[in-house]
């Protein structure tokens, strides 16, 4: 009888610790389930249909040059780096904004830009400048930069973009630099300076293309003539 009672105790301890071995699991389980829920909840006007005042109330945090806005999924909320760069990308086609807000806004896409320029001029925004976008390869730079896409008039070749187009660059660039406290934009041809470009950060593609590319220095000097006049 007593060796029989020894057994039963003896073996008591094991299944405690295991039933708590199992709350234990489960407990991990729903609050890693709950983190990621809330890592993947997006902000407010992220992924839909935005109304007239909800439009104007984000263009009012960013460049008053937009004219569309389409808010992408494909974004870090918010970037973990004030801005300090601006980072120039070519569309590789002529897209309209809504056509571009449209291939952003799909999850798959896994890319984003804070602004696109279409070939009339015209400025959207698809990730709030406060966010990071998913653009140039590079999260370290996609953290201090803003991120614009610009419509190319010719497809192959130099990639070139319209008159319209980039004279809208420069105001945009020169309207991102004041807001955000950048006194002088620098071009070095390297990812040192503060104007940089997609292929500096991908060795396999020629993004913003060869027209813009060689306009860079052009770029920075006309933006900060237009900074120096303000």
């Amino acid at each position: 009888m007593n060796t029989q009672k020894n057994h039963t105790k003896g073996n008591s301890p094991p299944n405690i610790a295991a039933v708590l071995l199992v709350l234990f699991f489960v407990l991990s389980a729903v609050t890693l389930t709950g983190g990621y829920q809330t890592w993947r909840r997006l902000p407010l006007y992220v992924g839909k249909q935005l109304t007239e005042t909800e439009m104007e109330e984000v263009i009012a945090r960013n460049s008053p040059l937009t004219a569309y806005v389409h808010l992408s999924p494909n974004a870090s909320f918010p970037r973990e780096t004030e801005i300090k760069k601006i980072t120039i990308h070519h569309m590789a086609a002529n897209l309209t904004l809504e056509e571009l807000g449209d291939s952003f806004g799909k999850r798959d896409r896994n890319a984003s830009s804070n602004y696109g320029i279409d070939s009339h001029g015209n400025v959207a925004l698809y990730v709030e400048e406060e966010n990071r976008s998913w653009a140039s390869s590079s999260a370290e730079n996609d953290n201090m930069a803003v991120t614009i896409e610009v419509a190319n008039e010719a497809i192959g070749g130099d990639w070139r973009v319209s008159d319209e187009a980039y004279e809208t660059l420069i105001e945009l660039c020169t309207d991102i630099c004041r807001r955000n406290g950048i006194e002088e934009l620098v071009y070095t041809g390297d990812a040192g300076g503060n104007l940089t470009i997609h292929s500096m950060f991908r060795n396999d593609t020629e993004c913003p293309g060869p027209w813009l590319e060689s306009r860079m220095s052009e770029i920075a000097d006309a933006v900060n003539k237009n900074l120096d006049d303000f």
